[in-house]
């Protein structure tokens, strides 16, 4: 099963990446506030990016990289839509 890296838009505005084999169900763990404890105080409000990887050790590279920007760099790297 392949892994997915993902981006959900806060509604302060916000983004949170994380990781997972089914995005839509852990953004629905997410949204009952079982999910990160960012997710929990930051309200995820939509997936606005997914990207496939094959491994976990892929999605974590790439979940780690993407951590790393600053929010306007992963706007612009991402092409994210707000």
């Amino acid at each position: 099963m392949m892994w997915y890296v993902y981006v959900l838009l806060c509604d302060d505005g916000s983004l949170y990446t994380g990781i997972a084999k089914i995005v839509e169900a852990r953004f629905k763990v997410h949204l009952k506030g079982k999910g990160a404890t960012y997710t929990r105080i930051h309200k995820p409000i939509k997936i606005i990016y997914q990207e496939k990887v094959e491994t976990i050790q892929a999605a974590m590279k790439r979940e780690r990289q993407i951590k790393s920007w600053h929010k306007a760099d992963k706007i612009k790297k991402l092409g994210l839509v707000l």
